[in-house]
């Protein structure tokens, strides 16, 4: 999967809604408070289908993880979509991804880790 059709499968899954959440406002200094925050905010950006993608489109989303060309805010909404899943795959997606992120998204890595493993219980 390029990005590009990462965008294309977004804009259609998105087409059918939008999870319903509630949202709020972080105000702090503190660097990984903050990033907490963008990574909530993020939650938004699911599609109301987020559970039933099918597992090979989750593995091709999380390989762009790996492609040092992808945007960041495509990797932001990947890491999401993963941590949302009970599927073991996921979870060993966002661990590798985990043991060499973007610097930019080492404690969204991390989040998202954290709460797939949530999932998994």
């Amino acid at each position: 999967m390029t990005e590009k059709e990462f965008w294309e499968f977004m804009e259609e899954a998105r087409s059918n809604g939008r999870v319903n959440m509630v949202s709020g406002r972080i105000d702090s200094q503190d660097p990984q408070t903050q990033v907490a925050g963008e990574y909530m905010g993020n939650h938004s950006l699911l599609p109301a289908n987020y559970d039933r993608i099918p597992e090979d489109k989750l593995i091709d989303m999380g390989n762009l993880l790996f492609d040092k060309e992808a945007s960041l805010k495509a990797k932001e909404i990947i890491l999401v979509i993963l941590a949302h899943q009970s599927l073991k795959s996921a979870l060993r997606i966002l661990q590798q991804y985990n043991k060499n992120p973007d610097n930019e998204l080492k404690f969204f890595a991390e989040f998202a880790l954290d709460e797939c493993r949530m999932w998994q219980d």
